[in-house]
């Protein structure tokens, strides 16, 4: 299925506690329908100590938001996304909100 949110789309979340807030996203998980947004939903997960890091301790990490509440920013405003097949067969999306093609073809022309 078309995901409307990609890999390195600049986004808004429109619900839950960080509402409001912009970030850039680091990845999209499509079995989950989670995406990872830089700097939100930022949790503490705490670290026993490994071989690797002796001290063990408790780091800060952004966790995965549900795809449904998050949408893409164009000129600084959320804007909801339309799949548009073009006449030579290629599929892109376009923002609602001004009608601008939002990254590359999803997928090419023959």
């Amino acid at each position: 299925m078309a995901r409307h949110v990609r890999q390195g789309d600049q986004v808004m979340v429109i619900s839950g506690k960080d509402r409001g807030q912009q970030g850039r996203v680091l990845r999209v998980q499509p079995a989950t329908n989670t995406l990872v947004v830089q700097g939100l939903n930022l949790h503490k997960k705490h670290l026993r100590p490994t071989q690797k890091n002796p001290r063990g301790g408790v780091i800060e990490k952004e966790m995965p938001i549900d795809l449904s509440n998050v949408q893409p920013l164009i000129d600084g405003k959320p804007t909801r996304v339309r799949f548009e097949t073009r006449k030579d067969g290629s599929k892109v999306r376009v923002a609602v909100r001004g009608g601008k093609t939002l990254g590359p073809e999803l997928k090419k022309a023959r």
